[in-house]
């Protein structure tokens, strides 16, 4: 067995103990802020520290007072599924000025206040920055002027400054996601799916939601600033509408973000748009502006998680930092929180608005932009079959079209395979144009249907299909049968010349137990369904008696579902297959449970994942909370069942079903164009067989057979799973004493060496 890291049980070598950290957020609101505050609240104290909320960012941080009060474990509850920020924000002028900066020095060093955490937009961490530079020249005029002791300068010799990007804009260089981004998206999306109309959305800096939302909702059209469009603009967005319409699409997106202007800088609104529509085409056309929908509502799955990780390795940050460590932003890259310069970051967002301002706009999208949307496609012409595996997964429908569309502007004829291998081997193949799969984004389970057949037993059949149809590659979207197919088939290559073709896995099912990728496509849909009926069901007894909900939840084996749902949803306890348990865990739950009853909170949820023992089931379960917490609180059980593989596909699922099957299809051609030889494709290596998974900050394309000694086949779950590590976060924040893996915390780093350079951006947790 390795030896555990130094790292690892970090309350052993990290301390807060004598230490006073304050959480503020400043700047616009954005959903999953509370998340964050929460966070470093329940850390902060969980390491012994001191914490307080500054009320009304850097505006309470200057008038001091009740503006800045100690916080407790109590006083951060409830506050998870609450949109906005609890603590309240503000923009202040006083804090621009030296004299409400020496205020608010003064009102800091009053409560021994040396670590900060600011949670907000490029100004406010800028503004943190400076303040953080000036420090020791504040508390030397607070000397002079006799406010404190000359002693002090040297006990607060240094303020440590921790921040974390709360914008709905995602504006900001040097991480992938903002917290409340994928919460603006969500409410984006909502309008859009229901209107379907044009919209008019963001700010002039960056356009992120204007682009993905495009993405996420097929829409026809989308204008950015970032990407001016060309002279003649006009008359090519109205050829690509009525060619639309003439398919027979009832209804046109377009969206227009604000700012949007052309290469004379001239500005593009939507009345515009509008106007040129009607005048030119004479379609029926509404606009509608979100405005300030994008910043309501609660905060999404993906948002409270980010927030609840990006909180945490905020403490984790400041208890590491010393008096020549840099200002840091805790960052998203990928799927791994990392730490990155604050001036660094702000610098080079500084340089997109520059760049945009000198109408330099291919260099300002070099500098944020996913170069997956902007690469370029060499044209082949194969023939690409296309088909989903396993059970139904909420933005396989958005893979599809991406798929399809990439590959028939790559010069392929798409065709697509319906109900999975059993219609493979069936013939139930036809050619699928570009029409066929409009208005497939938004659309959940599989239009193209979808069964757990394996095709070992049919191989001679998909052969002779293949042959057929002259199918040189094979694009699998699924879960773990798609997983265990791709096996079947590259075992089938020493038999069957016709599957010696390049093979791509898409993983995609709300499990997410594929090894090889840390997410799938449809898992974020689910964790939405779990996190809005939590909410649901804990408001349920909002006002009655103190009341425990058991929630048992979908996933097999793998309890992913079952933890990641538990702390974007606040729970207490979630069993699952991976971490056993015994009477004895199930008894000191309910010990531990009982006494938060008895002293704050009055509602207590608690997850199982559906196999997580065959003894303990839900139903035992229940019935122990309930004889044990007899006159503290009762019981009552819910089975969400297969309302976590329904539904539309949230924003995030379209997004990464887009993107992921889009590098697919890229991969495919490379490969194909690689393996084509004397007239024909020939590829049976095992590089030619892979699965496309995210793996902690990359896109990675694995040889299925190289995941085999990484798969646990009885249990269908990887051997190794990241999420084990959120397990000791959902732990502490429901106050239980227990060691937290830190071996992924690191040094800063730099932003241009904060991402590989084959990663795709923005696409996980």
């Amino acid at each position: 067995m390795a030896q555990p890291d130094s790292k690892k049980i970090f309350f052993e070598n990290l301390s807060g103990a004598g230490k006073a950290i304050a959480v503020l957020t400043s700047g616009g609101d954005a959903q999953g802020m509370n998340a964050a505050v929460r966070a470093v609240v329940r850390m902060g104290l969980y390491v012994g520290a001191k914490v307080y909320f500054i009320h009304e960012g850097y505006q309470g941080m200057v008038d001091g007072g009740e503006n800045i009060r100690e916080a407790t474990w109590e006083s951060v509850s409830s506050m998870l599924q609450v949109g906005g920020t609890v603590i309240g924000s503000a923009r202040c002028k006083d804090f621009r000025s030296h004299e409400g900066r020496l205020k608010a020095a003064h009102n800091l060093v009053k409560r021994g206040i040396t670590n900060l955490c600011v949670i907000g937009g490029d100004g406010s961490l800028t503004g943190a920055n400076l303040f953080r530079e000036e420090w020791s020249g504040l508390l030397s005029e607070l000397v002079q002027q006799g406010l404190i002791e000359a002693d002090a300068v040297q006990k607060y010799s240094a303020l440590h400054i921790v921040g974390m990007v709360g914008s709905i804009d995602n504006d900001f260089c040097g991480t992938d996601m903002t917290i409340g981004t994928d919460s603006a998206l969500h409410r984006i999306i909502e309008v859009v799916d229901a209107i379907m109309t044009t919209a008019q959305r963001g700010r002039l800096c960056w356009s992120y939601l204007a682009l993905v939302s495009a993405l996420a909702c097929g829409a026809d059209w989308v204008l950015i600033p970032e990407m001016p469009p060309e002279d003649g603009w006009e008359e090519k967005m109205c050829q690509k509408l009525s060619a639309t319409r003439s398919r027979g699409t009832r209804l046109n997106i377009i969206i227009v973000a604000e700012g949007a202007i052309d290469r004379h800088g001239k500005s593009i609104t939507s009345s515009f748009v509008k106007d040129l529509v009607v005048k030119n085409l004479g379609f029926d056309t509404r606009v509608t502006i979100l405005g300030h929908v994008q910043r309501g509502g609660t905060p999404s799955a993906f948002d409270r998680i980010l927030a609840s990780r990006m909180g945490v390795e905020a403490v984790l940050a400041l208890l590491e930092t010393t008096a020549n460590t840099p200002a840091c932003v805790v960052s998203l890259c990928g799927n791994q929180s990392v730490r990155v310069p604050l001036m660094e970051c702000v610098q080079t967002t500084q340089e997109v608005q520059k760049a945009m301002d000198q109408k330099r706009f291919e260099e300002a999208v070099k500098l944020r932009v996913d170069p997956l949307l902007c690469a370029f496609l060499p044209q082949s012409n194969f023939n690409v079959a296309v088909l989903n595996v396993g059970a139904p997964a909420a933005g396989m429908n958005a893979a599809v079209r991406s798929a399809v569309r990439v590959g028939i502007s790559e010069g392929h004829k798409m065709f697509a395979v319906s109900d999975g291998f059993e219609g493979f081997y069936k013939g139930q193949i036809k050619e699928i144009k570009w029409g066929d799969v409009g208005g497939w984004t938004g659309q959940g389970g599989s239009l193209l249907g979808t069964k757990r057949t394996l095709p070992a037993k049919h191989v001679d059949k998909i052969a002779e299909q293949m042959r057929k149809y002259n199918i040189n590659a094979l694009l699998v979207i699924g879960g773990f049968e798609a997983f265990l197919s791709l096996l079947e088939l590259s075992a089938a290559r020493g038999k069957y010349d016709e599957f010696c073709v390049p093979m791509v896995m898409v993983p995609a099912t709300v499990s997410n137990n594929v090894p090889g990728s840390d997410l799938s496509i449809g898992a974020d849909t689910a964790l939405n369904a779990i996190t809005t009926t939590c909410d649901r069901i804990k408001q349920s007894a909002s006002g009655t008696k103190r009341r425990v909900f058991i929630i048992e939840t979908m996933g097999g084996y793998c309890g992913y579902l079952a933890t990641v749902g538990g702390l974007a949803a606040g729970a207490d306890a979630a069993y699952i297959y991976e971490e056993p348990f015994d009477i004895r865990d199930l008894q000191a739950n309910v010990e531990h449970l009982t006494e938060k009853m008895k002293t704050s909170i009055q509602r207590g949820l608690v997850l199982r994942n559906e196999n997580s023992n065959v003894n303990y089931t839900t139903d035992f379960i229940y019935q122990l909370y309930t004889e044990e917490g007899r006159g503290v609180f009762d019981c009552r059980k819910n089975v969400l069942g297969h309302m976590q593989q329904g539904g539309a596909p949230s924003p995030f699922d379209r997004n990464f079903g887009t993107k992921i099957s889009a590098k697919a299809m890229q991969w495919l051609s490379q490969k194909l164009v690689e393996s084509y030889r004397k007239g024909r494709v020939f590829a049976n290596t095992e590089d030619t067989c892979c699965l496309l998974g995210m793996h902690a900050r990359a896109l990675v394309f694995q040889p299925v057979v190289e995941l085999k000694d990484h798969t646990d086949f009885v249990h269908r779950i990887p051997k190794e799973q990241w999420w084990l590590k959120l397990r000791p976060l959902m732990k502490i924040l429901a106050k239980y004493k227990t060691s937290y893996d830190v071996s992924d915390s690191g040094q800063v780093e730099h932003v241009i060496h904060s991402r590989p350079k084959d990663s795709d951006a923005s696409v996980a947790m």
